[in-house]
């Protein structure tokens, strides 16, 4: 365990320039992936909009607005009306902050920059189905477009399977919807869910897509395994949003590539 904690270690003392760099931009762009969480499911203005404190409204200015330390310094309240700020924006810039030192750690070079991007996008749309219930077309469309053009430029030896797995995981997923809406008269898995799966063919290939079903279905009894020792019943009818864990289970499979 100590050697494996010092090849760690040395990995981030002997990091480049490219991924320190990608280390100092994670937290922002993990503000910026904040702004995506709350307003794109809104349709509400996200570039051109100025951030401001939702209990009393005042204009956030520079530097109230400096990833995790402005939260920090500030104590996590707003510094106009003293109103508690919420663990919404340093909880998601710290995600992305993970995620690029995941990328550093187990990839490194310019190969960190792509799992990232992967990561990154993951990560919103999970928090957004966690949150919402919904995996907005937006984001889930151009990551199949992005995941098939990757291929296409870094690969294209794998352009073929990685655009089957994306028909495959669209079609397998979407008529295992239409069959439980039959059955049960109730949808259990909604078309986010599909398109979901789609991005993940392209950018693991079909041979991938059974795994990513099975790690993600694990995971989704785990978490469901932990809310009931936190005293949350889940009875028949309960559900979970299973786009966090589609997420979860591409971007694992992207890093350490699918089992076989």
């Amino acid at each position: 365990m100590q050697a494996y904690g010092a090849d760690w270690l040395d990995r981030i003392t002997e990091a480049g320039a490219a991924e320190w760099s990608l280390l100092m931009v994670a937290p922002f762009v993990g503000s910026f992936l904040g702004l995506l969480i709350l307003r794109l499911p809104d349709g509400s203005p996200i570039a051109l909009g100025r951030s401001h404190c939702d209990a009393c409204g005042a204009t956030l200015r520079a530097r109230d607005l400096v990833p995790i330390l402005s939260w920090l310094i500030a104590r996590g309240r707003c510094r106009y009306c003293r109103q508690s700020l919420g663990w919404f924006y340093p909880g998601v810039e710290l995600a992305a902050l993970a995620v690029a030192l995941t990328a550093v750690l187990l990839d490194g070079g310019q190969g960190a920059w792509l799992d990232c991007l992967l990561g990154w996008w993951l990560l919103t749309l999970g928090w957004i189905d966690l949150r919402c219930w919904i995996l907005p077309d937006a984001l889930t469309l151009p990551l199949i477009i992005f995941g098939l053009a990757a291929a296409a430029v870094l690969d294209s030896d794998q352009l073929t399977q990685r655009a089957l797995g994306a028909a495959l995981g669209y079609l397998s997923l979407a008529a295992i919807a239409a069959l439980y809406r039959r059955l049960r008269g109730r949808e259990g898995l909604g078309g986010g869910d599909a398109k979901l799966l789609a991005a993940s063919g392209a950018w693991l290939g079909a041979a991938a897509l059974p795994q990513v079903i099975l790690l993600a279905a694990v995971s989704a009894l785990a978490a469901a395994a932990c809310l009931r020792l936190t005293g949350i019943r889940l009875g028949i009818h309960s559900a979970l949003p299973f786009g966090p864990f589609l997420a979860l289970a591409t971007w694992i499979l992207w890093l350490f590539g699918p089992v076989g």
